[in-house]
Parts: C-alpha cells; sequence; structure tokens
C-alpha cells in the first residue's frame, strides 16, 4: 500500500441491533485489512432502525467507528439532542438544517499530522426536509470552517441519485471524497471523478439483509398492500456490512483509490 496516503472505511445506515452487533464483530478485522486510519459511519437508524441515542452512539464508538454522520431520523429520539451538542467532534448531522439546531454539521480529525474535514449534508429531493440548499452550504463549508483541510470527505444523505450525482460533479476538484447514504442499497457506480474526487451514489446498509432495507420482510409488504402505516420491525437473520475503503493522497487531498466493501454474514453476530 502506498505510505503516503491516509486510508479510510466509510459505512452505510447502520440499522438497529443487527448492525451494530455487525460492526462490533467484524470491525477491528476490516481496520486490520485495510489498514485503515479513519473509520466513518452512518448511524441515523442505529436505535431500532429510526434514530439513534447515547446507548446506541457508545456501542458504535466502541466498536471502532470514529465520526458517527446522520440523516433525516436525527431528531427522532429527543433524548438524543444534549449528545448531539457534548459530542459534535464526533457526531454531526446534516449542516443544512437552519440554524439554531442542535449539535454541528462538520468536524475535523487529526491523522498523520494532517487535517480531515468531514461534514454532513441532507438532500431536498423526494425527503420532504425543509433544509438549506445542500449545494451552498456545502461550498459555504469548504470556503469556511474546513478551508485549510487538505482532505475533506462529505455524506449526502439523499433519496434522488441524480441530486447527488450533481452535487458530485460541483465538488469535483473541491473534496476528497463525496458519498451518499440513505436508501440502504448500495451502487456500484463507485469511480474517482475527473478532478480527484472519489464518489459513489451509495454505500448501501449494514444491518440485517434477509428483509427489506432492513425491515422484517412481511411488514414492509403489508405496508406496500395495504398503504397503511405498520409498526416498523427489524428484520432478524444474517447481516451485510456495506461501504468503501479510500486511499487519498495526503499531499493532494486527492482520492487515489475507493473500493467498494460488501460483505454477507452468514450468521449473526452475538
Amino acid at each position: 500500500m502506498d505510505s503516503n496516503c491516509i486510508r479510510v472505511l466509510c459505512f452505510g445506515d447502520v440499522v438497529g441491533r443487527p448492525g451494530r452487533m455487525a460492526l462490533k464483530s467484524q470491525l477491528a478485522r476490516l481496520r486490520e485489512v485495510h489498514q485503515a486510519d479513519l473509520v466513518i459511519a452512518n448511524g441515523e437508524n442505529a436505535a431500532g432502525g429510526t434514530g439513534i441515542d447515547t446507548k446506541t452512539a457508545r456501542e458504535i464508538f466502541a466498536a471502532g467507528v470514529d465520526v458517527i454522520t446522520l440523516g433525516d431520523h436525527t431528531w427522532q429520539r429527543k433524548e438524543f439532542l444534549p449528545f448531539l451538542d457534548q459530542e459534535k467532534e464526533r457526531v454531526i448531522r446534516p449542516a443544512n438544517y437552519p440554524a439554531g439546531a442542535a449539535g454541528r454539521g462538520w468536524t475535523i480529525v487529526h491523522r498523520a499530522g494532517v487535517s480531515i474535514g468531514i461534514f454532513n449534508l441532507i438532500g431536498r429531493v423526494f425527503t420532504g426536509q425543509l433544509v438549506d440548499c445542500p449545494f451552498n452550504k456545502a461550498e459555504e463549508l469548504i470556503n469556511g470552517p474546513l478551508k485549510d483541510c487538505r482532505i475533506v470527505i462529505a455524506d449526502m444523505h439523499a433519496e434522488a441519485t441524480s441530486e447527488k450525482i450533481a452535487l458530485g460533479r460541483v465538488l469535483d476538484g473541491k473534496i476528497s471524497c463525496l458519498f451518499g447514504t440513505h436508501t440502504h442499497v448500495q451502487t456500484a457506480d463507485a469511480e474517482i471523478l475527473p478532478g480527484g474526487t472519489a464518489y459513489v451514489s451509495d454505500l448501501g446498509m449494514t444491518g440485517p439483509r434477509e428483509g427489506v432495507i432492513g425491515m422484517d420482510a412481511e411488514v414492509a409488504i403489508k405496508r406496500f398492500r395495504t398503504g397503511l402505516s405498520h409498526a416498523y420491525e427489524i428484520s432478524k437473520g444474517a447481516q451485510i456490512i456495506s461501504g468503501i475503503s479510500l486511499e487519498l493522497s495526503l499531499e493532494t487531498g486527492r482520492a487515489k483509490k475507493i473500493t467498494l466493501i460488501r460483505e454477507l454474514l452468514d450468521a449473526t453476530p452475538q
């Protein structure tokens, strides 16, 4: 491996206890295999499939994750809001929520003498979110609090692939990596854009793989058949770990390599 690179692992939406246990059982091995210097995971579905709380956040950190990003379920559990302010260096929520929201949408970590900026955004297409423009917010961050960071990584939590790709084009050459989250389905479009920015439309999901994007299949099918709301239930059975491995130049901040991670676990980790 290139010694002049920072290596980063990024994992898609961690769903419920199965997702947390998959990280707990596999992350140390994956960090070693990929010689990772930094691990980022989206945790907005970590507590019972919707939202995150203090206990589940701490479990994710204990598994070996360095920074947790969030999304539209950030506000699902009100008791978590003080934790957003207390742990704003390690847990970030979408930066384009209106001013005054709890927590912060960006952070800076340091590895190998280099500042690494990480920020989180949420999309507006099909999400129903009343948020500021993610395109303007991204440029505001990279020209503001993250301007001295040689490496910058962004999580775009959005439904529409087109919105993610468009932001990737806007930010190509301005940041090191833009990855998408939210759909729980990994996309096959991992690439390094012409300006040197690593890109993938969606990391996929870390959690139960035998249901429907983490939900019990029978419940999901019932919702589709009836058009009515039924209580969300986490699927049981085997897990999947989805994400990417990055190699980013310490000199230029540009991406040298992006590799999809998709591991199927045969048995439920205990």
